[in-house]
């Protein structure tokens, strides 16, 4: 027996399979380009949300560093750190040594002390974080005492000798002295060159912190001098 004509019969077009008449290999490229550009700006998305909450948590931190020098210095006659004279352990970074007590922090200084660190810093010149650096004692953050022939600070000023407490700077990110940026860089991930505007995490004499933009000369660095009128911080205590 022959087997009939219908049992052979191809499908009419109209039954044919939707995907081999109307998904071609271009459009598969275009999915495929459709999806890559989803999961770019969902990634950058993320990457976003992600340094958000670095820019709040490193706010968060130094607040409480702030207050714990201010804390210090209600406790002692209202003098602000100071660091017995010491090349290899300058105030700006050492003070910490004198204050950490204050923000809950007991025995030797270490990579431990989350408080102290920002989630966005990147160290110099490639280097570690200065939070893991001993030679930073271990800190994101400095003091406003860099002591040194002709810079201004405020180290061992006591509180009430400040005349501007609302605009002079107490503690700062490391960037604030270069003056660059963790949070919005504009050299990336490189420390240099140092640049205008560059915007870091500061507290002030008066227990504020803030996200200001630092002047920069294009000669000297941030720390060594007051800014240019129009900005709304100082080193000095005058």
């Amino acid at each position: 027996m022959k087997p009939t004509n219908s049992n052979f019969r191809r499908l009419a077009p109209s039954q044919r399979s939707p995907f081999r008449l109307g998904f071609t290999f271009p459009d598969f490229l275009l999915v495929l380009a459709a999806l890559g550009l989803l999961g770019a700006l969902g990634l950058a998305a993320l990457r976003g949300k992600k340094a958000e909450a670095h820019k709040t948590q490193c706010l968060a931190n130094l607040r409480q560093v702030n207050q714990a020098v201010l804390t210090y210095a209600n406790e002692h006659r209202g003098l602000l750190p100071l660091v017995s004279s010491n090349v290899n352990r300058p105030t700006w970074w050492w003070y910490k040594e004198l204050v950490k007590g204050y923000a809950g922090l007991k025995g030797p200084s270490s990579p431990r002390d989350k408080v102290f660190a920002c989630p966005r810093d990147r160290g110099y010149e490639g280097e570690e974080p200065f939070w893991r650096s001993a030679r930073a004692d271990f800190q994101s953050y400095s003091f406003n005492g860099v002591n040194l022939p002709g810079v201004p600070n405020i180290a061992g000023r006591a509180i009430g000798s400040v005349r501007s407490p609302a605009q002079t700077l107490l503690t700062m990110e490391w960037t604030a002295h270069a003056p660059l940026s963790w949070h919005d860089s504009k050299t990336g991930k490189k420390n240099h060159p140092f640049y205008n505007d560059a915007q870091s995490m500061v507290g002030f004499v008066d227990g504020r912190v803030s996200y200001i933009r630092i002047h920069y000369d294009g000669v000297n660095p941030a720390f060594t001098r007051d800014p240019a009128p129009g900005y709304d911080y100082k080193y000095s205590g005058d």
